[in-house]
């Protein structure tokens, strides 16, 4: 009996122990190409791109600021269309046929 409880305390012991954990994070997924964005306008826009199939919501950008946008997702030589979205709803911009590089400058209005 005694063995038999001696086994039962080895073996709880043995099964709430300690464990080796191998935590990683998820690989960075970093952007060959991006946009060199100016607001001039007195408003905030989301910036989108667009690869033919739908608008990818990028950064949402203060009025009159400039940011570096790096877009992932989007390969150098893609051609894409990008769009600036006021969040008033009114009226937005549109620059198409772009090619994705490195760095697109591109300045709204």
């Amino acid at each position: 009996m005694r063995i038999l409880a001696a086994a039962a305390v080895m073996l709880v012991a043995t099964a709430c122990g300690p464990r080796q954990v191998d935590v990683q994070s998820a690989p960075t997924q970093s952007a060959e190409t991006a946009i060199h964005f100016t607001n001039n306008l007195s408003k905030t826009v989301n910036v989108f791109v667009n690869t033919g199939s739908s608008d990818v919501f990028v950064r949402q950008v203060n009025a009159n600021s400039v940011v570096h946008l790096p877009v992932p997702g989007v390969s150098r030589g893609a051609r894409v269309t990008l769009k600036a979205k006021p969040i008033d709803g009114s009226s937005g911009y549109e620059k198409a046929g772009v090619t994705m590089t490195e760095m697109v400058p591109w300045t709204v209005p």
